[in-house]
C-alpha cells in the first residue's frame, strides 16, 4: 500500500510540474508571436529511475532526454514496452566508443561536434540498421571542455553527416554559456541555423533552452527545449557502482 501511495504521490508531483513547464512554454511562445505546438518539450530524466519515465509517459510525455549512455541504455531497455510511443534523445557529450550503444536506442543525438564522432555514429547506425537524426552542437563561446563545434565548422560537419548512410542532418543544438545572458547567446545560434538550412533544408531543429532559460531560447527560435529539474525536481545522486 505504501509503495502504491508513493507512486501516486510521485505521479501527482510530476503532473503538476509538467503542467507548469508546459504553461511556461505556451506563455513564452505567445510572447514571441509563435505557436507553442511547434515547440517540442524533451523531458530530461538523467539520474531519475525508469519508473519516472513510465509515469511521465502516462502523462503524455513522448520525448525523453539522457546525457549518460550507461543510464540511458538501461532505461531504454527497461521502458522498451513503451516503444514506439517514446523517442529517446541523447543530449550529453558523447565519446566515440559509446556510439554503438547509443545507436541502438537513440532517435536523435544532440551533441555531434566532431568528424570522428560522425564516423563512429555512422558505422554504428549502419550496423544497428537504424536512422539517427543528428544535431550539430554549436559552441557559443569557444570554451574548451564544454563541447560544441565552432560555428565555422558546422557546414563541414553537416556535409559529413549527410554523406553517411544511417545519419540525417536534423539541425543544431547549443547550451548557453553561464557567463552571459542566455538571450544574447542564443541570438548567435539563429544565423548558424539559417546557414545550415541553406544547404540542408530539412535541418529544421534548433535545440536550445533548459529549465532556467527556456523562455530566452524560445524567443530566439528554439524548436526543442530540454527540461529536467523544473519537472523532476533536484536530481538524486547517481547510484554507486556495484
Amino acid at each position: 500500500m505504501a509503495a502504491r501511495e508513493d507512486r501516486e504521490a510521485r505521479r501527482a508531483f510530476l503532473a503538476g510540474r509538467l503542467a507548469a513547464v508546459r504553461e511556461r512554454i505556451a506563455d513564452a511562445a505567445r510572447a514571441a508571436g509563435r505557436d507553442h505546438t511547434g515547440i517540442t518539450l524533451i523531458t530530461v530524466t538523467k539520474t531519475w529511475p525508469a519508473e519516472d519515465v513510465r509515469l511521465l509517459a502516462g502523462l503524455g510525455v513522448r520525448d525523453v532526454g539522457e546525457n549518460q549512455d550507461q543510464q540511458a541504455s538501461a532505461k531504454a531497455a527497461a521502458c522498451a514496452g513503451l516503444a514506439p510511443a517514446l523517442s529517446w534523445h541523447f543530449i550529453g557529450q558523447l565519446q566515440s566508443n559509446k556510439a554503438p550503444s547509443v545507436a541502438r536506442y537513440a532517435d536523435m543525438v544532440h551533441s555531434v561536434d566532431r568528424a570522428s564522432l560522425v564516423s563512429a555514429l555512422g558505422k554504428a547506425a549502419e550496423r544497428a540498421g537504424r536512422e539517427l537524426r543528428c544535431l550539430i552542437q554549436v559552441s557559443l563561446d569557444g570554451t574548451a571542455g564544454r563541447g560544441g563545434a565552432h560555428p565555422d565548422e558546422v557546414l563541414r560537419l553537416a556535409a559529413l553527416i549527410a554523406g553517411r548512410p544511417g545519419l540525417t542532418v536534423a539541425g543544431v543544438m547549443a547550451v548557453a554559456p553561464p557567463q552571459e545572458p542566455a538571450g544574447e547567446a542564443f541570438a548567435r545560434l539563429g544565423p548558424v541555423r539559417e546557414r545550415l538550412l541553406g544547404e540542408h533544408p530539412g535541418a529544421v531543429v534548433m535545440s536550445a533552452g533548459m529549465s532556467g532559460d527556456l523562455e530566452a531560447a524560445i524567443a530566439a527560435g528554439a524548436t526543442h527545449v530540454r527540461v529536467g529539474s523544473a519537472i523532476l525536481g533536484h536530481r538524486p545522486p547517481a547510484p554507486l557502482p556495484h
